[in-house]
């Protein structure tokens, strides 16, 4: 009976994690740039039972052997193991201001070992000097004249410097170089994570690596390629109506193992009102 109330709350806590999740996916809808998450929910291991029996061996003194009967295996719940980002692309959204480009992926080598996509960042500073990844391209100029993004992390060009320019009235190619008049001011930094799952998500749609060592650049990555579009943001990748569908299913599956809780919290004060009585 106790087994069966941290079988029922274990799944509870699981859906009630996964509705947190889902619930933060759905409330980043329409950011720039954001990464829907994912969730894997997993079972602990199973619990093998077996009943205890006695056999009584025709013999004078009427022995008993003592066996046990295999009885099957019992679930001890499920946990949810992780939550990881969905890189694919997001739609894009036109914005006609100067400063904001958004990051096109084309072609990104899949790693042999783990089967997954390769992504592509846009390079960022902190105040520290450490970098920081994103896919949100909403850029805009410091008072200082340095591109930065709304957290105030500087952009970083190709060679991991930042940019400093004059005023907005600049044009982005398709390669990230940016153009004031005639002049190439620099190119925008692009960085490529052979295993992008492995990223640790700082909030506000940066990402960095675990160890804190820089991503290796795009352009030195055999197999890899992208464009860049100024004027327009990277959409969230969140589906508002799946997202939507699942969060429903997660309040259904909790609902239904709070009810089995109800029916055990009943019996058990059966068992101490009634049979206790006894």
């Amino acid at each position: 009976m106790f087994r069966g109330f941290y079988t029922v709350g274990s799944g509870m806590i699981a859906q009630q994690r996964r509705t947190e999740m889902l619930a933060n996916n759905l409330a980043n809808a329409n950011t720039p740039g954001f990464k829907a998450e994912q969730s894997s929910i997993r079972s602990f291991p199973e619990m093998y039972m077996s009943s205890i029996n006695t056999t009584r061996i025709p013999t004078k003194d009427g022995f008993q052997l003592k066996g046990l009967s295999p009885v099957g295996a019992v679930s001890t719940g499920v946990y949810m193991q992780e939550t990881l980002p969905l890189f694919a692309q997001g739609q894009l959204r036109e914005t006609e201001l100067t400063t904001d480009v958004a990051l096109i992926d084309g072609l990104l080598p899949v790693d042999n070992e783990t089967g997954t996509q390769g992504a592509i960042f846009f390079r960022l500073e902190d105040a520290n000097g450490g970098e920081h990844y994103t896919k949100n391209g909403n850029f805009t100029l410091d008072p200082s004249g340095y591109l930065t993004n709304p957290q105030g992390y500087y952009v970083l060009d190709n060679n991991g410097q930042r940019i400093a320019l004059q005023n907005d009235d600049i044009e982005i190619t398709q390669e990230g170089v940016i153009m004031n008049g005639e002049n190439a001011v620099a190119t925008l930094g692009i960085s490529f994570a052979q295993r992008p799952d492995a990223l640790l998500k700082q909030g506000n749609g940066m990402f960095k690596t675990e160890g804190g060592e820089n991503l290796q650049n795009a352009n030195a990555v055999a197999g890899v390629t992208y464009s860049m579009q100024q004027g327009y943001l990277e959409g969230s990748n969140v589906d508002a109506a799946q997202t939507m569908t699942d969060m429903m299913t997660a309040y259904r599956a909790f609902e239904a193992n709070q009810k089995i809780l109800q029916a055990y919290d009943r019996s058990m004060e059966k068992a101490v009102t009634e049979i206790g009585r006894i």
